[in-house]
Order: C-alpha cells, then sequence, then structure tokens
C-alpha cells in the first residue's frame, strides 16, 4: 500500500487539474478575505459595501488575529465545491481511462488501491489548506505593515483547531465526490450533481425548513453542509453577523465534528464497498 500511496502522490503532483483547483480557492480566499476588504477599507464613505461599518472594524478582519476566520472562511461552500470537484477527478479519471483494470490486475487489492487514493487527496487537501493558511498570513502581515495594524496572531491551540477543521470540512466534501465518482464510474456526472448540491439544493433546503417547515430542522441540521458551517463557525470564533455566507451555528461544535467524521466514514465505506463488489466496467 505504501508504493500505491506513493504512486497516487506522484499523479496529484504533476496533474495540473489538481493544482488548477488549488490556485481557484486560493484565489477565492484571497478576494474575500483581503482584497474586497481591504479596497472598501480604502475607500471609506465612498464605498457602499462598507457604509456604516467603522474603518477600524474593517482592518481589523483583515490583520493577523483574524488569520484563521479568512483562511476557512470559504471552505463550508466555495472551497469545499473544489474539493469534491478534486474527489470526483482523482477517482473518476480512472474510470474515464480505463487505466483501474489494468491497475487491479497486479498487486496490492482494491481495498488497498482505494485506500492509498484516499490517503493521497487526503495529503492534497492538507496541502491546499496549508497553502492557502501561508498565503492569508502574508497578506495580514503585508495589510499589518502598510496600515500600522496590530500583529497579534491566534494562539497556537487556536491554530490548530482552525485548519485541522477546516481540513476536515474540505476531506468530507472530498470524499463525497470520491464516493459519487465510485457510484456512477465517470468525472462528469459526479462533479454536476455535487456541486449543484453544495451550491443549491442544501441551501435551499434549509431556507424552506427554517421557514416553512421549522419541525423538520433536525433533518437540515444533519446535513453535511450545515455541519460543515458550524464546526467552521465553531473553530473561527466568527461573529455571526460578520460570517460569510454557509456559515452559521446551526449546532455545536462537538456535533458538528461527529458528524463530519460520521460522513467521511460512510463516504469511504460506500466507495470501498462498491469497489469491491462491482465489476469496473
Amino acid at each position: 500500500m505504501l508504493g500505491s500511496y506513493r504512486a497516487e502522490i506522484l499523479k496529484l503532483r504533476k496533474r495540473s487539474a489538481v493544482w488548477v483547483l488549488f490556485g481557484a480557492g486560493l484565489v477565492l480566499s484571497l478576494i474575500f478575505g483581503y482584497l474586497l476588504p481591504y479596497l472598501g477599507y480604502v475607500t471609506g464613505d465612498d464605498n457602499q459595501q462598507t457604509a456604516g461599518v467603522p474603518r477600524d472594524a474593517v482592518l481589523a478582519g483583515m490583520l493577523p488575529a483574524r488569520v484563521i476566520d479568512n483562511t476557512i472562511g470559504g471552505y463550508p461552500i466555495f472551497a469545499g465545491a473544489l474539493a469534491l470537484v478534486l474527489g470526483a477527478i482523482v477517482i473518476g479519471g480512472e474510470y474515464s481511462w480505463g487505466t483501474l483494470k489494468t491497475i487491479f490486475t497486479q498487486r496490492p487489492g482494491r481495498a488497498a488501491i482505494l485506500g492509498a487514493q484516499f490517503l493521497g487527496l487526503a495529503t492534497m487537501i492538507a496541502v491546499w489548506v496549508l497553502g492557502i493558511f501561508v498565503t492569508c498570513a502574508l497578506c495580514s502581515i503585508g495589510i499589518a505593515a502598510a496600515e500600522d495594524g496590530a500583529t497579534n496572531w491566534p494562539g497556537a491551540l487556536d491554530l490548530v483547531k482552525g485548519l485541522a477543521g477546516g481540513w476536515l470540512v474540505l476531506m468530507t466534501w472530498c470524499l463525497a465526490g470520491a464516493a459519487l465518482a465510485v457510484a456512477f464510474r465517470n468525472v462528469a456526472l459526479p462533479i454536476g450533481l455535487g456541486v449543484v448540491w453544495i451550491l443549491g439544493i442544501e441551501t435551499l433546503l434549509a431556507g424552506v425548513v427554517n421557514s416553512l417547515l421549522p419541525a423538520l430542522k433536525f433533518l437540515s441540521d444533519a446535513l453535511p453542509g450545515a455541519n460543515a458551517g458550524s464546526l467552521v463557525f465553531a473553530v473561527s470564533g466568527m461573529a455571526a453577523g460578520d460570517a460569510p455566507p454557509g456559515i452559521r451555528d446551526a449546532v455545536d461544535g462537538g456535533r458538528a465534528l461527529a458528524t463530519l467524521l460520521a460522513y467521511c466514514l460512510i463516504f469511504a465505506a460506500v466507495a470501498a464497498w462498491t469497489t469491491r463488489r462491482r465489476d469496473v466496467t
């Protein structure tokens, strides 16, 4: 399995789509975390987006103390959709290319190969999280130096909790994409269904339940998106009024953590069972 893991890392490292997706997530984090707020800060009262918000408060949101908020704030929806695409193209691509038939005729077995693919994806998601964090930290330092702002950093434990929580959110969506790819044995359909679910269907369901069917709130609170947003809310310490789309305190942090771990296990188990029991063609 170690050899399979090394092979997966090599494939991921050399696959351009992996880095294009990472770049898209990085650009989105910088635009919504730093570029737009900074433009609002320097334009002051002339910018309608920051009307009524003190300039000091706008600046404080871009300083090192808020680096975790800006790093993982987009993970439940936007970066989560990119992670789902990553899982779908890495696992589904093997079906589209017809390479699984060759791989499965050699050692190790199907479960070991799929496990190596999941470990490779987990490693790449960790690279994504660390890369976005480092870039956001550099932006925070630059803005603090340019505007003579405070350079107080979150504690080491808060940093670890925030990055680990962000990794789990992205890994959940990545495994969802992988499970869909195994189920449909291609790339396009899992990406279409997964992205539509993240960006539209789950948000619509939550809105309908909250406004028209409050008795079914327990169902919407069990969905992966709601728990992803709740975990980010818990580990970042955001104020409810300042939270970006998809982040809310639907459930407490402990429940969100347990629910996302359960989803990871379910997605991995479904993919493993389907891979072992079904012909690859």
